[in-house]
């Protein structure tokens, strides 16, 4: 198989720092030595990131960020929805939305204003999705958002917006999904049309479009492989992210080309003195090669190793749409919460529309966390997860696309964090009676030694704790000091 590989100069030359910045390391081209890459201090404490699924697929807004393939789907309700307001697919297909995505209100310094008032530490565009449709300015098609479209360096506009604010820069590929995606064999398509080949893809049947869990029939060529890898090598040359996130179903694709991938990246970024990280789905990656990612999931328990997941502020989609389904900002914060007590850190998607506006909820949504944090962010930033994550009668479902199965916490569900030598127990709603009761916490506890210090993020007064064997009470104040969750400071030896 023919392929790009890895110059032996690259090799030589680039040196890889860990989290310490002081390790010399040299990154091969095989797991085996991807898997000695240390994830970033910076990462473990950011625990917080925006990103945006913003595209052609914006325009139509109609159900989901799918619509590019669901509109060639006979008889779903988004190829119904395309024939009746849009026409046959011979006469406007996808490729056509794109001279109506404008973006003439995007204003990236203003995004990134508001991601950074919402308390994230990493913020950046999806690259380019499943569609096709490269969001920077790419020497390798002419199908990007600088040429066509809104005529503009979106991820390159972004990465500096972002940088400004003092936020690291991310950017997420799912180009590996357009293997299929568009029915490419159809005549009766726009997509079916070789003029158009190099937006659509390969030409390969419907019946080889695979979702996370199985593979494509027939698997793709190394054509399709080496297009995945040039992509993802400019972004990475070319903008320099801090993050690197992929989509699954790297798996159908030429393992040595991933492999060859992480490596240039990885020595790249030494030579950049840059602590950079690549994240990956399911076994996308061997384990320990990046850091893995989880989709619109969470941990039931603590891991040892830090770990991603990835939502949408909307419950049904991940692009703008006409009837959004947004998740109330406490639901945000105790999922925030919850996942950093287990070692891990959120990335929340937004759906700006297709001019260009990041619609008012969502807005709000995002200050109201970033209000949140500002009071009770040492909680939550720089810290470690506890010996244990906390405790609550809430069971967590774990498994990708898992999120919706759980309920909204009550107040008996508590999340520990530690930094240095305090512990933080965030109680997930105000008790009725005003008191919080930790009963992993006895005083007969080997978790944690003699409490010297209680007291309740953004309140002045003392508050008045019992501790005995059935647990620690704290008595709260009369008002809350905020709207959502509820942060405990204690001080206490052997944290």
């Amino acid at each position: 198989m023919k392929r790009q590989s890895l110059t032996a100069c690259v090799l030589l030359t680039c040196i890889a720092t860990g989290s310490s910045g002081s390790a010399q390391q040299r990154y091969g081209a095989d797991w085996q030595s991807l898997q000695r890459h240390e994830c970033p201090t910076w990462f473990r404490d950011a625990k917080f990131g925006i990103y945006f699924h913003w595209g052609p697929y914006s325009v139509p807004a109609y159900k989901t960020e799918w619509y590019s393939h669901y509109m060639y789907v006979p008889g779903h309700a988004c190829n119904k929805h395309h024939l009746q307001t849009y026409g046959p697919l011979d006469e406007f297909g996808y490729k056509d939305f794109i001279p109506m995505f404008k973006a003439e209100k995007f204003d990236p310094d203003a995004w990134a204003a508001l991601f950074k008032k919402a308390g994230a530490r990493f913020a950046g565009p999806v690259a380019e999705h499943a569609d096709g449709f490269a969001m920077w300015d790419s020497a390798l098609t002419e199908w990007n958002a600088a040429k066509m479209g809104p005529k503009r360096d979106v991820v390159g506009e972004m990465r500096d917006a972002v940088r400004k604010q003092g936020m690291k820069f991310i950017a997420t590929l799912h180009h590996q999904w357009l293997y299929a995606w568009y029915p490419t064999m159809d005549p009766n398509t726009d997509a079916g049309d070789p003029a158009y080949a190099e937006f659509y893809g390969p030409p390969a049947p419907r019946s080889a479009f695979c979702g996370s869990d199985r593979n494509p029939d027939p698997m793709p060529d190394a054509a399709f492989s080496q297009r995945w890898y040039s992509r993802a090598i400019e972004v990475v040359d070319k903008y320099q992210p801090d993050l690197v996130w992929f989509d699954n179903k790297l798996h159908i694709l030429d393992q040595q080309l991933v492999q060859d991938f992480l490596a240039h990246y990885y020595n790249s970024a030494a030579s950049w003195n840059q602590d950079v990280v690549a994240t990956y789905k399911h076994q996308d990656f061997h384990e320990g090669a990046g850091v893995l990612d989880l989709e619109r999931s969470r941990m039931s328990e603590r891991k040892d190793f830090p770990w991603l997941t990835d939502d949408s502020i909307d419950w049904g989609a991940w692009c703008h749409v006409q009837e959004p389904r947004y998740k109330t900002t406490n639901r945000l914060i105790d999922f925030l919460v919850d996942v950093v007590s287990k070692n891990g850190c959120v990335l929340l998607n937004i759906a700006p529309t297709a001019e260009g506006e990041i619609p008012q909820p969502v807005r709000e949504r995002l200050l109201e966390m970033g209000q949140w944090l500002d009071l009770n962010g040492e909680a939550i930033y720089e810290t470690r997860p506890w010996k244990i994550f906390g405790e609550g009668p809430m069971e967590i479902a774990e498994g990708h696309l898992s999120e919706h199965k759980n309920k909204d916490a009550t107040s008996e569900e508590i999340r520990f964090t530690c930094r240095g030598s305090t512990l933080y127990a965030t109680v997930l709603d105000w008790p009725a009676d005003g008191v919080i009761r930790i009963r992993s916490l006895p005083d007969t506890s080997d978790l944690l030694g003699e409490i010297k210090r209680i007291d309740l993020l953004g309140y002045d007064g003392k508050l008045a704790w019992t501790r005995n064997a059935q647990g620690l009470s704290v008595r709260l104040p009369e008002e809350p000091p905020c709207s959502h969750a509820f942060v405990l400071k204690i001080r206490a030896q052997g944290i």
